[in-house]
């Protein structure tokens, strides 16, 4: 347990004072940083936008790999259906695409260039792919929202068909199975437990891992209900698991002793959300309930992501954002395995 006072406490972000970088993002829900102070940020148009220090930026597209794609040496063929989620970094700087579009765990090089590392479980197709998270040991965790191929029948607080899957020397097994819309997971500092999002019941699931990659003990982390969906999740440095909540546009962060804190709050439409909650408890959760859901600093926040020098900037993915906001944090962000 972290000694020593909390540095969130009493801390909230003064929207007056959040900066934006990027331009003309579609649908930048989850975002990478690097120590230099590019970000990569994935994009809706097929690819992973990569916005350079000086805010230059630079569009990606994934390219099929001739081999999977049956292409020509001249002709260079685009991922069909793509629509990058999750990202991670692989240990030479690849780009590890959980793809929501192609229901595939993908592999994209720094052109371009896109192979396919899994598509299939147990022999049969994955599911919704949504989250990747690299560990220390080179391991792939995978989040699969649900088995359903229509998503939104998922968005239901009856089914619980989300799981999480582990990528290890080509292979991929499920190591834990029965999620309500299995979203981003993250690990602890020392790689004990394993944080999962379960957005369609609105709360953080933790398990312990295993040396051999199997999780047990799960246990809820923080509060039972949020009263709200939510979607990314990451460390800060103290132990605060900070995270969002998506649509009704909150950043809240759960200390160690699992009291919920907001950090700032963007819904400017409470009773949308309000509407959107109650619909949802009944099943009958719409498009159109959510589409009146959203604040202005970037709607639909799906993704904290803490980069900078020292970790301290704080940068929101959103999903009908067109540009990322951030703000300086009093807590450094817990290093990924990239850093």
């Amino acid at each position: 347990m972290p000694k020593g006072i909390n540095p969130i406490d009493g801390f909230q972000v003064d929207p007056g004072a959040i900066k934006y970088i990027g331009q003309d993002l579609q649908r930048p829900e989850c975002i990478l940083a690097e120590r230099d102070g590019s970000l990569w940020s994935a994009d809706a148009r097929g690819g992973v936008m990569h916005i350079r220090p000086d805010g230059s930026q630079r569009l990606v597209s994934q390219q099929a790999e001739a081999t999977f794609a049956q292409a020509s040496n001249d002709e260079v063929r685009f991922v069909e259906g793509t629509l990058p989620n999750g990202l991670a970094f692989a240990a030479n700087g690849d780009i590890v695409i959980s793809n929501f579009g192609t229901d595939r765990l993908e592999i994209m090089t720094r052109d371009g260039t896109t192979r396919v590392l899994a598509d299939t479980i147990d022999g049969a197709a994955i599911g919704k792919v949504n989250f990747v998270l690299r560990d220390s040991r080179d391991r792939l965790w995978l989040t699969i929202s649900t088995r359903t191929k229509n998503w939104m029948q998922a968005m239901s607080p009856s089914m619980a068909d989300g799981y999480i899957a582990l990528y290890d020397q080509g292979r991929l097994r499920i190591v834990a199975d029965g999620f309500q819309f299995t979203n981003e997971i993250r690990l602890d500092a020392d790689e004990q437990w394993l944080y999962a999002v379960e957005t369609c019941a609105r709360r953080v699931s933790r398990l312990r891992v295993l040396d051999d990659g199997s999780l047990t003990e799960r246990e809820i982390f923080g509060p039972t209900d949020h009263g709200a969906f939510i979607d990314g999740i990451a460390f800060d440095a103290y132990g605060n698991l900070w995270g969002t909540h998506v649509m009704t546009d909150r950043i809240f962060a759960i200390t160690p002793q699992g009291d919920l804190r907001i950090i700032l709050d963007d819904d400017q439409n409470s009773s949308a959300g309000r509407a959107l909650m109650a619909a949802f408890e009944q099943g009958k959760a719409t498009p159109e309930l959510m589409l009146a859901c959203g604040g202005s600093i970037a709607p639909w926040f799906a993704s904290v992501t803490f980069g900078g020098p020292d970790l301290r900037n704080v940068y929101i993915g959103s999903l009908r954002g067109t540009r990322i906001p951030y703000f300086r944090a009093q807590a450094a962000g817990l290093p990924m395995v990239h850093w």
